[in-house]
């Protein structure tokens, strides 16, 4: 009888989760039929670091969520391919794997209305592209920031770091992709795969679009302590990042923490007052109002108390989150079934195109 109870305990769990409680966060009757959507396939990709921050959340994973309602065909896929240019722990690696699918399943992304999987589990990736890296120059790779700015980290890095922006043109094109959301920082990547796309269909045959950019309109968050900086995990303050499992009073001594100046007014003015000017667009952000809207809110305040007053709509935003997060987190079983799942929903679309540019290239 225990057994039975145990085992029946678990089914309710697995069923609340496949059910639409993790979407809970979402007014119902957000999604619209997918006969609605925009024609075309959004790919984009995000490593394994463990939690994400609020400035993922807001400059990436909030646009991830609302894409899912506006094109046909939607992929998300965990790139850990792209986190081994930098040397990893095993053990670590696979609990960022499933922080992150955590994480994505908790901020909204629907394994109904979108594709989330692990890229390591389609082989189709790696194979194209060293097929598109028989297609590039090294002068190409050379120019491109990142890597400019990590092989100084490194002292040249690896052959992987040199040449990971190939595997990020595979990934997209893999799919035939039609759009990329991304980063400024990013374009340049982006163009490679657009460049790629025209190089192998000039010389093996019309194969791939050219993908699109999605810019992401929203506002880049800047470190807490270095306002002159984005937020980032790697940033070695302790107090620089607000990340989307902090607690409550994680949150509120971050933000009070936040570096702003001796002036107490609150205004926006992103050049001579960053650190304030941080504030102001967090709290625009994640409480849906305009910068003009959280400014009125907080006249006739030093910026101490306006402080709270951020303190408190990120804690709002983010505390479901954290919840589901945690919920998610407690059941493994449930995210390893539904990355696989995922996998084989990406190879179902892979296979055939890889088949298509193996007898392109002359394999068979």
């Amino acid at each position: 009888m225990a057994l039975s109870i145990r085992w029946n305990v678990k089914s309710v769990f697995r069923f609340i989760h496949k059910s639409n409680f993790h979407r809970r966060l979402f007014k119902a009757g957000k999604a619209t039929a997918s006969t609605s959507r925009s024609k075309g396939l959004v790919f984009s990709g995000i490593q394994p670091t463990g939690i994400p921050h609020l400035g993922n959340y807001l400059g990436a994973l909030e646009s991830w969520v609302a894409l899912q309602d506006e094109y046909s065909t939607v992929m998300y896929s965990i790139v850990d391919l792209h986190s081994i240019t930098q040397p990893q722990d095993p053990q670590v690696l696979r609990d960022n794997i499933m922080d992150m699918a955590a994480s994505l399943l908790a901020c909204g992304i629907d394994p109904t209305r979108s594709i989330l999987f692990q890229q390591s589990q389609v082989s189709e990736h790696a194979e194209l592209s060293w097929i598109l890296g028989c297609l590039t120059s090294m002068p190409r790779l050379r120019h491109l920031p990142q890597w400019k700015m990590k092989s100084k980290q490194k002292n040249e890095g690896s052959v992987g770091l040199y040449t990971y922006p190939v595997l990020q043109a595979a990934d997209i094109l893999l799919y035939k992709s039609t759009h990329v959301p991304v980063g400024e920082d990013q374009i340049q990547h982006l163009e490679l795969a657009q460049d790629l796309a025209r190089i192998f269909n000039n010389q093996y045959g019309e194969i791939f679009p050219e993908p699109r950019a999605l810019l992401s309109g929203t506002r880049k968050v800047k470190s807490l302590r270095d306002p002159s900086s984005k937020m980032s995990k790697s940033d070695p303050q302790r107090f620089s990042a607000v990340f989307l499992n902090d607690t409550p009073d994680d949150i509120a001594l971050k933000i009070r923490r936040a570096v702003t100046d001796f002036t107490s007014e609150v205004t926006y003015e992103p050049d001579t007052r960053p650190g304030v000017s941080n504030l102001v667009s967090m709290h625009a952000a994640v409480s849906g109002q305009t910068v003009e809207g959280v400014i009125r809110l907080a006249e006739g305040m030093d910026t101490g108390q306006y402080k709270n007053m951020v303190a408190e709509a990120i804690i709002k935003k983010l505390q479901p989150i954290r919840l589901e997060i945690q919920r998610l987190r407690a059941d493994q079983g449930y995210l390893e079934s539904l990355l696989a799942q995922g996998a084989e929903k990406a190879r179902s679309l892979a296979a055939p195109v890889m088949k298509e540019v193996r007898k392109l290239v002359g394999f068979y």
